[in-house]
């Protein structure tokens, strides 16, 4: 078999050779052609759908869950018009993400979708001239079943995080609390998404489970309790999980696992002990590094990774971080997954003057070269040389003073102080 390769635009599940011309320049030479469209719809704990979790939120949805089925939302005006943009090589404000990612050498989230998915480019031909396409057969799921989770991440908010609902009233006030409610789920009623994806469990090939966070979930036991029941252990399972909880009820998600052909779970782990902890608030750290511990030794074929969000708080400590877990026998020096962070834009790297960036660069530079001769994948590899190139690319220095202004507002409430936890951002001013 050969080496995967993880920046590569050839699809996995289909030759090159057996694609048509037209196929193939969509698949793997395009700028703006992305098959998430044709296979998938993606909802948030609000319950706004949208064409995938990379997609522009400003833009507004393509529909809203707790109004309209998915098969309703599927051929909404705005689906259509994209589809119809994305064959006709124009560029779609939903997609900016990606076209920022690409632009920086990240390996973006259309491009994956195209090499994962690029088998039902097929799809295509059978897409009317107005940009709806009748066929609604999800065989990607990404379903945001609600926001319940057990951390509130400084990256993160309310709409992810029932866990947030606190601060955000703290932040926003009592006008804002009588609007909005700590936990949410994404259908007309709390099973509603879930029902509606009963039929499509025949035919999905992959599915994305987030958060909140996925591990402390129903549903999400519900949906590898009900394949593990048709004996659909070939449909591949991804995970962007915390990584602090890994049972609900008394099973463990490590029992499940290790029944399936393909499970790659990235644990979204930005940094280690305190530091991890004031990042990501209400983290154990020692919980962390013992789950890691005992998914070594109960299902160590299962593809694990560090997928860390990568933000000005710790852009300076993230190579100390990777190689502490290389060291320490808890990862390979491949498996870690720079996710760039691009919203909310104070927390982006790019906010950092230059004397900070030039330092930065530097240490990842260093890095680089300890990692290079142990990244076969040249995951992260990539990960970090797009990182530089996403940082010194752009000045936003000017968010610099909102960056500030939100810490300290999250640090009175949380009493809390970042310099006492992160003290190299005395030198972000």
């Amino acid at each position: 078999m050969s080496q995967y390769n993880y920046n590569s635009s050839e699809p996995v599940k289909i030759a090159s050779a057996d694609l048509s011309e037209k196929h193939k320049k969509l698949v793997t030479e395009s700028k703006t052609f992305c098959m998430y469209p044709w296979i998938h719809l993606h909802a948030y704990p609000t319950g706004e759908a949208f064409p995938c979790c990379h997609a522009e939120m400003k833009e507004g949805p393509v529909g809203n869950c707790k109004k309209n089925t998915l098969k309703e939302i599927w051929n909404s005006e705005r689906m259509k018009e994209l589809r119809t943009d994305m064959l006709n090589e124009t560029p779609n404000s939903y997609c900016t993400r990606c076209y920022e990612q690409e632009e920086s050498g990240f390996f973006s989230g259309r491009q994956s979708a195209n090499k994962h998915h690029g088998h039902h480019i097929g799809r295509v031909d059978d897409t009317n001239d107005d940009g709806s396409y009748d066929e609604f057969a999800m065989t990607y799921w990404d379903i945001r079943f609600s926001n319940l989770c057990n951390l509130k991440c400084r990256s993160c908010g309310h709409i992810f995080s029932s866990n947030w609902f606190g601060d955000q009233v703290k932040l926003a006030g009592n006008d804002w609390k009588k609007n909005n409610k700590a936990l949410n789920f994404a259908g007309r009623w709390e099973t509603d998404v879930w029902e509606q994806l009963v039929e499509h469990l025949d035919y999905v090939e992959q599915i994305y489970f987030a958060g909140g966070e996925p591990l402390l979930m129903e549903e999400h036991y519900r949906i590898l309790e009900e394949l593990e029941r048709r004996e659909r252990f070939d449909v591949r399972l991804i995970y962007n999980t915390n990584f602090t909880e890994t049972a609900l009820k008394g099973r463990s998600v490590f029992d499940f696992w290790k029944n399936f052909d393909s499970v790659a779970v990235g644990a979204s782990l930005d940094d280690a002990g305190e530091r991890a902890e004031y990042i990501r608030k209400g983290t154990r750290w020692d919980r962390v590094v013992r789950n890691r511990e005992e998914m070594i030794k109960a299902c160590p074929k299962v593809d694990f990774y560090i997928s860390p969000t990568l933000s000005i708080m710790n852009a300076w400590s993230l190579p100390d971080f990777h190689k502490d877990w290389v060291n320490r026998g808890l990862l390979q020096p491949q498996d870690l997954n720079v996710n760039i962070l691009q919203d909310p834009v104070h927390y982006r790297i790019d906010i950092a003057p230059q004397h900070f960036k030039e330092s930065v660069k530097q240490k990842y530079e260093e890095h680089l070269d300890w990692l290079r001769p142990h990244d076969k994948l040249n995951r992260a590899t990539v990960g970090f040389e797009s990182a530089i190139n996403f940082m010194m690319s752009t000045d936003n220095s000017h968010l610099i003073p909102e960056f500030w202004t939100r810490t300290r507002q999250l640090d009175e409430i949380r009493g809390e102080d970042i310099l006492n936890v992160l003290p190299e951002l005395k030198d972000v001013k």
